[in-house]
């Protein structure tokens, strides 16, 4: 069995998987995918974040200190524009996660360089998420897709903590049909088609588990 070549997911590539030339699982492939559906809504909440002051010092006190600027600037970092080309830094003073519009931007014109294509007709962000999301499938093919997978999982850890949206994680209260592990360690995440194992790390559809049920039954 061929792993998947996201880095954490310790998930082997099914049959189906393996013969589409996918390079990573379809768990990972629909968790990127729901990260980028995820971005138009949490822009909304960024650009009306970004026009909130910073309060800093101890705000359990009545006085507090405000940020200078009538602005949260760890926001408009991360909506604001990107520069085109590479970015130099020999002082090192840059600082902070790379604007949202720039992340996406890149990975956007590999896609394009590589596929023939042209740019997207709208250059907003979420539009560039929604390009990169309807080629998911190809770029679950391409040796680069773990970077992409890495780098938007990063992003996307930046704007929820900005955002603060909560993403809900229930247990399941039935033991992993891994024959191997067979624990009660199943989770469902609010984004996630799949519910997953803790202890051994396998994703399994409804049907998958429906499945194994009918079979325990029968069993």
């Amino acid at each position: 069995m061929t792993a998947c070549i996201v880095e954490r997911c310790t998930r082997d590539l099914r049959d189906h998987e393996e013969a589409a030339s996918q390079l990573v699982c379809d768990p990972c492939v629909h968790r990127m995918r729901a990260q980028l559906a995820a971005i138009p809504a949490a822009l909304i909440v960024l650009r009306d974040g970004s026009l909130h002051r910073e309060r800093t010092g101890d705000t359990s006190r009545t006085g507090t200190r405000e940020a200078p600027l009538p602005c949260r600037m760890d926001t408009l970092n991360l909506i604001g524009p990107a520069a085109h080309g590479t970015v130099h830094d020999p002082h090192g003073d840059q600082t902070g996660q790379r604007p949202l519009a720039g992340v996406l931007a890149d990975w956007t014109r590999l896609v394009c360089e590589e596929r023939h294509l042209p740019w997207p007709h709208r250059h907003r962000p979420e539009d560039l998420a929604g390009f990169l999301a309807s080629h998911l499938g190809w770029a679950s093919t391409q040796g680069w897709i773990s970077e992409f997978a890495d780098e938007l999982g990063s992003l996307m850890r930046q704007v929820r903590g900005i955002a603060r949206v909560e993403i809900r994680t229930r247990a399941i209260s039935r033991p992993c049909p891994n024959s191997e592990c067979g624990l009660l360690s199943l989770t469902r995440t609010d984004w996630d088609q799949y519910v997953r194992c803790s202890s051994c790390g396998n994703a399994y559809t409804d049907a998958e588990l429906n499945a194994d049920a009918i079979d325990r039954s029968a069993a």
